[in-house]
């Protein structure tokens, strides 16, 4: 195993620097949702993992109940927000271009183009990945990963710190456990390694099961 040695990293003053300013935004973020009252939630993980499958479904659930807007994170599409947007909610997308992740930064700007007053529960979807946004909190009252049993048995072990981070752990598309040949309860067990205290949700995006249970713990 190759790790480099003290002082062989270069970026560290500047990626100190980039993460101060990144976290003094991400607290202006969320004392302006506070401010308005709204229920925001930045919702992580990889491509394909169910993270725009899950916001459907809990805009489905819920819109009856809260007004709801989503904020989707992509390198170059609209795909996502637009799925979003069909039921009901308002959306805004960001393109990050070569970026990894959503920052503060660029949600500040989103929340500036939103009529807050209006929205109750607001869905901010990052860009699909378990290692950058880790390190980019965006000003959420709560942080979700999602990941999915398609994804292999040792997604959890091989990004923890993004667990380490989380409020809430989704294991999503449990029906295809079987098929992919692998076990919810050991990638439920390798998350509360990391996080014994994470809360910890098996979902079905493609059947619903679980979904209820994920809007209870988001305390909607």
């Amino acid at each position: 195993m190759i790790r480099p040695e003290p002082g062989e990293v270069f970026d560290v003053e500047l990626e100190e620097d980039i993460l101060e300013a990144n976290k003094k935004l991400a607290e202006e973020n969320a004392e302006t949702l506070r401010r308005y009252g709204v229920k925001s939630f930045d919702i992580m993980g990889s491509v394909g993992s169910g993270k725009t499958s899950l916001i459907e479904r809990l805009v489905q659930m819920l819109k009856g109940k809260y007004r709801i807007a989503a904020i989707g994170g992509d390198v170059a599409t609209t795909i996502d927000a637009e799925r979003i947007g069909r039921h009901g909610a308002k959306v805004l997308q960001i393109n990050t271009g070569k970026e990894c992740h959503l920052d503060a930064n660029l949600v500040k700007k989103a929340l500036a183009r939103l009529d807050l007053s209006s929205i109750d529960v607001l869905f901010i979807e990052n860009v699909g990945n378990l290692i950058c946004p880790a390190d980019f909190p965006l000003g959420c009252e709560k942080r979700i990963v999602v990941i999915s049993v398609s994804e292999g048995e040792h997604m959890v072990v091989k990004h923890p710190y993004i667990f380490a981070g989380a409020d809430l752990a989704v294991i999503n598309k449990i029906d295809l456990s079987t098929i992919m040949g692998v076990d919810p309860s050991k990638i439920e067990r390798d998350i509360h390694l990391i996080k014994p205290s994470l809360t910890v949700v098996r979902t079905s995006c493609k059947t619903g099961e679980g979904v209820a249970e994920v809007a209870k713990a988001l305390g909607l």
